[in-house]
């Protein structure tokens, strides 16, 4: 895959770390669920974009899960405002303990920098859920946001788990109530 359209040179950096220095660093994370159910039901709302979209914002992507290449354009709307970032996906994980994806940002959206969404299974079988972020400002209003562009981030990223732990618990209610 080609890294042209990329607007940041440490592509990849959110899979394995460790995070590049001189830009805000986010890392967040919660228990979503346990056992295998949560946590291929947490794995598919990642993947899939479901969870960006419960979550509130818009969200066009090229493909219908998570690919390296795919395109997407997520967007976010507070009353009369509304704002449309373009990012890509630069790897995405579908393993039997981890799943998720990395996208990094694109000329026009006011960040530089990249962002992950992973579900995990550890040994104990709790299923957590992982959003890992480097950024900096690349617009003027990116930059005169200043302090409160990582307070949004953190709160998206809070916001992010309660979703996913909804969506994990609406799932394995299906589970259940097909087993019956």
């Amino acid at each position: 895959m080609s890294h042209s359209s990329l607007t940041y040179p440490e592509v990849g950096a959110t899979r394995l770390g460790p995070l590049p220095g001189s830009y805000h660093h986010l890392h967040h994370r919660a228990a979503v669920g346990r056992g295998q159910g949560d946590f291929e039901a947490a794995g598919a709302a990642i993947t899939e974009f479901r969870l960006h979209r419960r979550s509130g914002a818009r969200v066009e992507a090229s493909t219908t899960r998570a690919e390296p290449g795919t395109a997407v354009r997520v967007a976010v709307q507070a009353g009369p405002l509304r704002l449309a970032v373009p990012c890509r996906v630069v790897w995405a994980e579908y393993g039997p303990a981890r799943t998720g994806f990395g996208y990094g940002t694109e000329s026009g959206h006011p960040e530089r920098g990249e962002e992950c969404f992973v579900a995990e299974l550890a040994d104990d079988g709790t299923v957590s859920f992982t959003v890992t972020a480097f950024s900096r400002p690349a617009r003027w209003y990116a930059r005169l946001g200043g302090p409160l562009v990582p307070v949004l981030q953190r709160w998206y990223a809070r916001r992010l788990g309660r979703t996913l732990r909804r969506i994990v618990a609406e799932e394995r209610a299906r589970r259940e109530a097909r087993g019956r």
